[in-house]
């Protein structure tokens, strides 16, 4: 407020000293009159008379253009005053409503430390809880122990009373031999020798099986409790992937831009991206379909991009989608490198990061991929811990088990075996390789971490709602007739759309002509005839487009 009454004071002050600057101006005007008007009055006598009425006009006159120009400054002062008020006063709203935002923005920040310091307050509980609960396990086991060694010490104590009876016995049978049947002592006890061997035997027989027994059956409780600590440990949420996306327009005459003259829009898009745009009466939405998430992500986010730039074009379509699908793979490249550091590993080859972040979009069975891996291995590396083995190891063949599976789809032939081939040449341990052919009994185990590894897996796949056979049986369909359209000489890219109804195939114009493409497009249909089970039909399209491109310069 002091600030504003400083400012006004400031504007009086500069008003009122522009005013008393033009008055002395006018004031100099009107001495240099009255200076003119005398020396007219002493050099002509005769009109006298005249001159000093004239003088007096032209005195009063000035008078009163000064006046008027004195008025108008102190109006033009008093309305720049009145501007510089209101200026001030906004500037004061605009200050006071900013400092509320901050202030409302730092009490939300203090709301949601509040929530987190909260939900970690209840994690430590959780944990304190776990700890007390493995303390009274852990005592439960000493007691178990104790239990134990009284019973191996009653089993020691029956073994020598045995063996006194055994004695007694002994003696009796010499003696007795002696009697009946005159045997000499050598003999007497070589026969009897015979007998407490057999009878020893007997014994230690049922003693054995005994004890083996209750290995056994220690060793399937131990077993059955190290599996269920370690699911309790992690229940992490069931991800399942599906084969549609849904881009929001913000308005829908989009759509017609989406299409664009003739169809030709939509055309080059899912041309450059391989999936199928539905465009349907369903007002401001469009709906991308694909079996490939990979593919998927990268139509969505291309389409995403042309709308909000507005430019939509086949020449922009092919550059967006182009651009999109390079920041696609640096971002699969940083997803895996990220993977690696929360499992903990930090000498993973740079070359697997992209392998690795690339099962975020592949699925088996509908499961993620990347979820899937990484669940098996916390699950392997808290068995591993369980059983006092190397759970970093175990942990690494779980994150690694499924990695063929990010190129299985484009080189062909099982994933395991690609996988250990991958992980062997960018130098990952024995333990790994064996772990990735294990889970799929491609070799025997060689280490103990490799079983744990496909324990989890198992694990992990079983649990309810992981997995769906019919949309995994779809997409293993419809990657068979990409491959076998690929197979193909000539034949650059193709994409399976229309929920399989539908096979795109692109094939270079330069190489094959029109009759060429014609008889290309008749093998590939009677193939997928011969070697893929489908419903209904699937219509083989053959895109053969020549392009010439020149600058005017």
């Amino acid at each position: 407020m002091i600030e504003i009454i400083i400012g006004i004071s400031a504007l009086a002050v500069g008003g009122a000293t522009g005013f008393i600057g033009c008055k002395m101006t006018l004031g100099k005007q009107i001495e240099e009159k009255e200076r003119k008007a005398q020396e007219i009055i002493s050099q002509k006598e005769q009109i006298e008379k005249q001159a000093k009425e004239k003088a007096r006009e032209i005195i009063e006159n000035a008078k009163k253009e000064a006046k008027l120009e004195a008025s108008q400054i102190i109006r033009e002062a008093e309305d720049l005053k009145k501007q510089q008020e209101l200026i001030i006063e906004k500037q004061v709203l605009e200050r006071k409503k900013q400092l509320e935002e901050e202030l409302k923005k730092e009490r939300e920040e203090l709301q949601n430390l509040e929530k987190t310091l909260i939900a970690k307050e209840a994690q430590l509980e959780k944990r304190i809880a776990r700890v007390e609960h493995k303390e009274e396990e852990l005592d439960r086991k000493w007691e178990e122990v104790k239990k134990l060694e009284e019973e191996i010490k009653a089993i020691q104590k029956e073994i020598e009373e045995k063996e006194a009876k055994l004695k007694a016995a002994e003696e009796r049978y010499e003696l007795e031999l002696q009697r009946i049947a005159s045997m000499t002592k050598e003999e007497a006890k070589a026969e009897l020798m015979r007998r407490v061997e057999e009878e020893a035997k007997l014994e230690a027989a049922k003693l054995m099986k005994e004890i083996e027994e209750e290995a056994q059956k220690e060793a399937e409780r131990k077993a059955k409790w190290n599996l269920v600590t370690t699911i309790q440990r992690l229940a992490p949420e069931v991800t399942t992937s599906y084969t549609v996306s849904v881009v929001d327009l913000p308005s829908n005459d989009l759509k017609g831009r989406i299409i664009g003259r003739e169809g030709r829009n939509i055309r080059a898009f899912e041309l450059a991206t391989g999936v199928d745009l539905i465009i349907d009466d369903t007002p401001d939405i469009v709906t991308i379909s694909s079996f490939d998430p990979l593919r998927r992500e990268i139509a969505k986010e291309a389409l995403e991009r042309l709308i909000a730039d507005g430019r939509i074009h086949p020449g922009r379509i092919e550059e967006v989608v182009e651009k999109v699908r390079e920041e696609m793979d640096e971002h699969i490249r940083k997803l895996g490198e990220e993977t690696c550091l929360e499992l903990g590993f930090t000498d993973v080859h740079p070359e697997l990061y992209y392998y690795i972040g690339k099962l975020n979009y592949r699925t088996s069975y509908t499961q993620n991929v990347l979820l899937h891996t990484k669940e098996v291995a916390y699950l392997a590396g808290m068995m591993a811990a369980e059983l006092g083995l190397d759970e970093k190891m175990a942990r690494r063949g779980g994150l690694m088990h499924d990695i063929g599976k990010s190129i299985s789809h484009e080189v062909g032939g099982a994933h395991s075996k690609i996988g250990a081939e991958l992980a062997k040449r960018y130098g990952e341990p024995d333990e790994v390789i064996n772990a990735i052919l294990y889970h799929h009994n491609d070799e025997p185990a060689r280490y103990p971490e490799a079983v744990l590894v496909a324990a989890a897996d198992a694990l992990s796949a079983a649990r309810p709602g992981a997995r769906r056979e019919a949309l995994q049986s779809y997409i293993n369909r419809l990657e068979k007739i990409e491959a076998i359209v690929n197979s193909f000489e000539n034949v650059e890219k193709s994409f399976a759309i229309q929920a399989g109804r539908e096979v795109r195939v692109i094939v270079n114009a330069e190489k094959l002509s029109d009759e060429e493409a014609y008889m290309l497009t008749k093998e590939i249909a009677k193939r997928i005839e011969k070697e893929v089970e489908f419903p209904g039909q699937i219509k083989v399209t053959t895109i053969r487009e020549s392009r010439f491109v020149e600058v005017a310069k």
